[in-house]
């Protein structure tokens, strides 16, 4: 069940028309393809920040990485962010490393309701591993291979997650449809509180 994350210490947001549903989590979490079904759903603009930045750079992330870096990627991170995070009124899914910024961090926390759609090493790997063209695009992150390292870089992010999340949703054992339900009945009750 979507929970409110009272661990920030913070008043919840409530969802109106001019805050954005983010949307934070690691790979393969469902992030886009519940981003769209809440667009759909509330009548918002939907916007993937990692799809936005391989079309504004008119090329894939992967070969970012391999020509200059995770810092370089970065970088252009932080400025999508600010770019698409500052205009209100839409779901973002953002990349799964978006957290490591406090920066990115402060701008969709301030402009936005953020969701942390959570899952566990072992269905993430599954997941990664059933959609073998998505995984050839993704970057290793430390150099194991993308279905190797996802214990240790989740070890890393999870504190990172859970500091930025307004929301957590637990999406194991969950269709994107009951995801993208669950978000939106956790948003409720945020309002109503």
């Amino acid at each position: 069940m979507g929970t409110p994350n009272k661990d920030t210490g913070e008043p919840l947001p409530c969802l109106s028309g001019e805050r954005n549903l983010v949307l934070i989590g690691y790979r393969a979490t469902g992030k886009t393809t519940v981003g769209l079904l809440l667009a759909r759903k509330l009548g918002r603009d939907f916007v993937d920040l990692d799809a936005a930045l391989e079309q504004e750079m008119g090329r894939a992330i992967t070969d970012l990485v391999a020509e200059h870096g995770w810092p370089e990627f970065r970088r252009r991170e932080k400025e999508i962010v600010a770019r698409y995070g500052l205009p209100l009124g839409r779901v973002l899914a953002t990349g799964g490393g978006v957290v490591l910024d406090p920066e990115n961090v402060r701008i969709l926390r301030e402009n936005g309701v953020v969701v942390w759609l959570q899952a566990g090493p072992g269905l993430i790997r599954e997941r990664l591993s059933r959609d073998r063209v998505q995984e050839d695009q993704r970057p290793s992150l430390t150099g194991s291979g993308t279905l190797d390292e996802v214990e240790e870089v989740l070890r890393t992010r999870e504190p990172l997650y859970k500091a930025a999340a307004h929301i957590i949703i637990d999406t194991a054992g969950q269709s994107a449809e009951q995801v993208a339900e669950m978000v939106l009945a956790a948003v409720r009750e945020i309002s109503e509180n």
